[in-house]
């Protein structure tokens, strides 16, 4: 007997599209909390995007995601009655939750794309017309739910961004951008994975999170291709100081030098020997610089102790000195 296949299709994300309904009215929105009224811009904003199940259409999806049918706590609440879920419950607290296993990661993407598409139907059955009150808490309270949902995911999954950063070995890469865009890549990959093609999570979206590491690695490349230099605080900072004193040092020893060759100063010539052969001043007869002598050396040319000669020279320095002062730095 043949076997008759039957092609199944299989779910695809419905496309983006931005929501067409109006916001409610000013006093409605006005008796919303601070965080409803954000959470209410943020749905009326952005693209009422899902990835579609089949068992949406089954009247007991309710039941099965959540519990039971969507309730609101109390007539004017924003939010449903939640049954307890051992995994939420235990994300919420921060505990630690074991490596969750298909079923388990297919039951909370099924919550979260579920809640995603009861937010794209209440949107578009206001179409073009101004939500009521009843509507705008339902909205608010299924957003709430996608929120929910979609925190305990990625707080799951957020060690596997860490792991692979540790893993992919990226050299003059700053490891906290890597995580950056690894966490961005792991948001993206949570709005567009499709539970039903059956593999886990983790294998989409480990390719998502390596491409965003490849475009860090790109993007440094290019950045390095047109600024090879790392950014040096120190070279912003102005060398106007350090000109303008280079030039004072500069014009000093010039003044310094006619001090010591027109002996304005008033030094002795035992003075001017001492200065002369101390630092070196003038040149020898084959026109070389000589080095300069020691106090013991200075002393044996005129005939004096070494104590003397540093005794003539603090004196000689200290004439030098009044006189720059007092004809060239006080002018």
């Amino acid at each position: 007997m043949a076997t008759k296949l039957i092609a199944v299709s299989k779910p695809k994300a419905t496309p983006s599209v931005l929501p067409a309904a109006r916001p409610p009215r000013d006093s409605v929105i006005d008796a919303l909390p601070v965080q409803d009224q954000v959470l209410l811009t943020k749905l009326l904003t952005e693209p009422a995007d899902y990835v579609d199940h089949p068992d949406f259409v089954n009247p007991a999806i309710e039941q099965k995601l959540f519990g039971g049918p969507a309730r609101l706590v109390h007539r004017a609440a924003t939010r449903f009655m939640e049954s307890a879920d051992s995994i939420t419950d235990a994300v919420a607290a921060g505990e630690r939750v074991p490596a969750l296993s298909y079923a388990q990661e297919g039951h909370l993407f099924e919550r979260f794309n579920y809640s995603r598409h009861q937010v794209a139907g209440i949107l578009a059955k206001s179409n073009g017309k101004k939500l009521t009150a009843a509507s705008t808490r339902r909205l608010l309270a299924w957003g709430r739910r996608v929120l929910t949902t979609r925190s305990v995911i990625v707080r799951l999954n957020m060690p596997l961004v860490l792991a692979m950063a540790k893993r992919t070995r990226l050299t003059n890469i700053d490891f906290n951008e890597m995580i950056s865009e690894g966490n961005m890549a792991l948001l993206r990959s949570v709005e567009k994975f499709d539970c039903s093609r059956g593999y886990k999570f983790s294998t989409y979206s480990c390719r998502a999170i390596l491409k965003a590491f490849s475009r860090v690695a790109m993007r440094a490349s290019r950045y390095r291709g047109q600024f090879p230099m790392e950014f040096d605080p120190a070279m912003e900072r102005s060398d106007y100081i350090e000109k303008q004193r280079e030039g004072v040092e500069e014009d000093c020893v010039g003044e310094l030098k006619d001090i010591l060759l027109d002996n304005r100063a008033g030094l002795t010539d035992v003075e001017r020997t001492v200065i002369r052969e101390r630092f070196a001043l003038g040149r020898t007869e084959t026109g070389e610089r000589p080095a300069p002598k020691t106090l013991e050396q200075v002393g044996y040319v005129i005939g004096v102790t070494k104590e003397r000669v540093r005794q003539i020279q603090n004196n000689a320095l200290k004439k030098i000195r009044l006189t720059l002062e007092e004809e060239y730095l006080a002018a």
